[in-house]
């Protein structure tokens, strides 16, 4: 049953020092946090820019900015939790049917960012991935990605995927696209197979899934990977999402127990 976490004040800007520190298990333990059950793979929805902004009698864009500068305190808390891999969906393939003044706000804004933060993810240790399609972008915008992912891509405390003109669906039919220009006949196609095909096989499947801003619904987001993650939804916009409140959905994620079809007796081994 899908409960929200009631909305809070917990939202505080971070600091950030030399480097985010890797937690030991026993700060893990002082937050409350079990290392074996904390999720390895985060994903958010960030949803709610445009309502945080009407809240205030600001226009729109201004939310997309204040939800902008929330993503580097969620990074820093990612890895004070021990969260291996941060998908965040950022634009969505249905995104391009909002207001054109809105869209390309939304791309200067994701330039910016890139220029801004990439040398700080950097130095973070953070793997910047892009997942979606370059298709529509500006050349500038295009070379923003591309510079992103290579300058960082050795890097391995945090994995962010940042899902830009991403749709689920579409990332399954560019999958099914590939094995069929690789002539891989019809009956060795598996799920295996499938999951080799989409944009970054590298990254394991979610294993929770954070929609902000009340809304329950998957929006097209990681469809093919979300079959077996558990969901957690809050009532707060995505700009005053915290660290606390990220923390809470991590207990919560904790206390609940993944089947994967089996029996509960089999998953504690009583069966």
């Amino acid at each position: 049953m899908f409960k929200f976490r009631p909305a809070s004040n917990s939202a505080k800007s971070g600091s950030a020092g030399s480097q985010t520190p890797v937690p030991t298990t026993e700060e893990l333990l002082a937050l409350g946090l079990n290392p074996a059950t904390v999720p390895q793979h985060v994903a958010i929805i960030m949803d709610g820019n445009g309502r945080w902004a009407k809240q205030r009698n600001l226009p729109r864009v201004a939310g997309h900015r204040a939800g902008a500068e929330n993503i580097r305190r969620i990074v820093e808390s990612s890895i004070r939790f021990g969260v291996k891999y941060l998908t965040l969906y950022a634009f969505s393939t249905e995104n391009w049917n909002r207001p054109e003044e809105e869209v390309s706000a939304l791309m200067t804004i994701l330039g910016e960012v890139l220029e801004r933060e990439t040398p700080k993810l950097h130095a973070e240790g953070v793997r910047i991935n892009h997942l979606g399609r370059l298709d529509g972008m500006s050349p500038h915008l295009k070379k923003g990605i591309l510079d992103a992912t290579e300058k960082t891509r050795h890097n391995t405390r945090l994995t962010l995927n940042v899902c830009f003109n991403y749709g689920g669906r579409l990332e399954i039919v560019d999958a099914v696209r590939k094995i069929v220009e690789q002539g891989i006949p019809a009956e060795e196609i598996s799920e295996e197979t499938i999951s080799k095909h989409l944009y970054n096989v590298e990254i394991p499947d979610p294993d929770l899934i954070i929609r902000t801003a009340g809304e329950q619904r998957l929006s097209n987001y990681l469809i093919w990977q979300a079959a077996y993650s558990e969901y957690w939804f809050t009532r707060l916009n995505w700009p005053d999402f915290g660290k606390d409140e990220f923390l809470h959905s991590l207990k919560e994620y904790a206390a609940r127990l993944r089947k994967f079809g089996k029996t509960s007796d089999q998953v504690q081994g009583k069966a």
